[in-house]
């Protein structure tokens, strides 16, 4: 099975890179939603967020410490949207465990 976020974790395939540490890695998306658009993914293959097993859970907590920083290091004072669909029916279309950091426009709730 070919997953293009275990390519570009692995180095098969480029991204422009914004933080990375042992067990994440956080890049700019190539379909920006927002004028600010990084993916933030789990380096070790998981699907999605409800198949993290207990002794993995330390995981989310990498995330979103790379979320603080990349709010810190992007300059996103003014807010922004962090975003987990899991499973194909909430939209998620890679199934590697990844959550979307976006800013610098204003965002509508319920987002549809």
């Amino acid at each position: 099975m070919s997953c293009i976020f275990c390519d570009i974790v692995s180095g098969k395939l480029p991204a422009k890179k914004v933080y990375e540490n042992d067990y994440v890695l956080a890049f700019h998306d190539v379909e920006p939603q927002a004028p600010v658009h990084v993916l933030v993914v789990c380096k070790e293959h998981i699907a999605n967020v409800s198949e993290i097993e207990e002794e993995k859970y330390f995981l989310v907590q990498e995330i979103f410490k790379a979320i603080n920083e990349l709010a810190k290091t992007l300059n996103l004072k003014d807010g922004f949207r962090v975003v987990n669909n899991c499973g194909k029916k909430a939209g998620q279309t890679v199934d590697h465990v990844h959550f979307h950091v976006l800013a610098g426009r204003d965002f509508l709730w319920p987002p549809g």
